[in-house]
């Protein structure tokens, strides 16, 4: 990707050592280790790799007993370098490219429709962390989290995508936050909600299928974004993402994990779906062309 002439964004906040410092973003919530269970079976984003029973090694989401693809823990033996208040690795500092570059853009898209584009904060924790949602740990991946909307990044996982699922390169990184911002665009048009609601009345298996379906709109909206930054891509960027997008798949993460595939406990798609949509929104451009829940 083309990021150098990007801004970085200047809505995050860094957790060092379970205290939370903050950037320019607001303050983050402080949730009981409890509320996780809840909150994994409801939602994760790309990198919703939860282990909870090994601590149950669920990628994206558990419930009653059943859940996603499953996945080996991230490793954590290796903590990340600190780094002095103030100062941003380069990892960082790239994350924050792609934020700036997915509030320009989304503002652009709402501002077509008379709307005003509220940005999300990146919040970047090491190993463990606290969110409006609960614990954040690296095993989980990256998350967004509504009840204080905000996206929790341990980086490392961005080490994981390329090392333990074989999908390097920068455009990943970018997939990764875009797919997590994709969340936050759902929470203010009101399809998080809407979602929510119905999946409290439906069964496993149909809470499960609009899991799915928020997932793969969230896979469309951050090729939507790509789309919308005509200097952003390069060549190979797209292979990436369909890289990244396979390897993350349920029945890719099942397959490895337990050597079955089980289509009715997906909870993110398949990785045909993944790919599938991720190169609609790279195709088309235009968010109204994401609607998952009537494909």
């Amino acid at each position: 990707m083309r990021l150098d002439d990007e801004s970085e964004s200047t809505n995050f906040e860094i957790q060092s050592e379970g205290q939370q410092r903050a950037g320019f973003g607001g303050g983050g919530g402080l949730g009981m280790l409890g509320m996780i269970i809840p909150f994994v079976f409801s939602r994760f984003g790309i990198g919703g790799i939860v282990v909870l029973g090994i601590v149950a090694l669920v990628f994206g989401g558990i419930g009653g007993g059943g859940g996603g693809g499953l996945l080996a823990p991230v490793s954590q033996t290796s903590p990340q370098q600190s780094t002095a208040p103030g100062q941003l690795t380069d990892i960082q500092r790239i994350s924050l490219r792609v934020l700036g570059s997915t509030e320009r853009r989304w503002t652009d898209i709402f501002a077509k429709s008379g709307q005003k584009y509220t940005p999300t904060t990146l919040v970047f924790y090491t190993r463990n962390g606290t969110s409006g949602c609960g614990a954040a740990q690296s095993a989980m991946g990256p998350f967004y989290c509504p009840s204080d909307q905000k996206i929790y990044l341990d980086t490392e996982f961005f080490n994981e995508l390329k090392t333990r699922f074989n999908a390097p390169g920068d455009f990943p990184i970018g997939y990764v936050i875009a797919h997590e911002v994709g969340h936050h665009i759902q929470d203010l048009t009101g399809i998080e909600q809407k979602v929510r609601s119905q999946q409290a009345r439906a069964s496993k298996a149909q809470g499960n299928a609009l899991q799915v379906a928020m997932e793969l709109q969230a896979d469309c909206y951050a090729g939507v974004w790509a789309a919308n930054d005509k200097n952003l891509l390069e060549a190979g960027d797209v292979e990436e993402g369909m890289r990244a997008a396979q390897a993350i798949g349920d029945d890719t993460l099942q397959r490895a994990s337990q050597g079955v595939v089980v289509p009715e406990s997906f909870t993110h798609g398949s990785a045909a779906q993944r790919q599938q949509w991720l190169k609609h929104g790279l195709d088309t451009g235009d968010p109204t062309e994401c609607n998952t829940f009537n494909s």
